[in-house]
């Protein structure tokens, strides 16, 4: 029940695409992470995509059109929908889902981080 520090939590993290359990509501989980480049193309069948940034900016890519996320911005991407995020600068984000949602979703490869670290 203590006050949570995102900054700090955030200096705790050092690899890119690896994000990290920082609090969890019911079966909602909170999660921070360091993003830089590309990440891979991919969708989540069953549970919608929170992405808030808390420092720098990031784009989201869909199939049909690009948004820039910047600091500050909050964007929910809807179940099943092909989606990739991209940053040209480190970005630090939090995220929002469903617990044991998998950050790859189906597509799986190098960039799957394990699910259920905290720090």
């Amino acid at each position: 029940m203590d006050a949570i520090s995102l900054t700090d939590k955030l200096t705790q993290i050092t690899d890119c695409w690896s994000p990290r359990i920082v609090a969890q509501l019911n079966d909602t989980q909170f999660k921070l992470a360091r993003i830089e480049g590309d990440f891979v193309w991919h969708s989540h069948a069953d549970t919608d995509e929170a992405f808030f940034v808390v420092k720098g900016q990031f784009e989201m890519e869909y199939r049909d059109r690009t948004i820039t996320v910047h600091e500050g911005d909050l964007v929910v991407v809807p179940k099943g929908v092909e989606h990739r995020p991209r940053a040209v600068k480190e970005c630090h984000i939090m995220l929002v889902e469903r617990a044991g949602t998998v950050n790859t979703g189906e597509a799986g490869g190098d960039l799957t981080a394990s699910n259920d670290e905290w720090i």
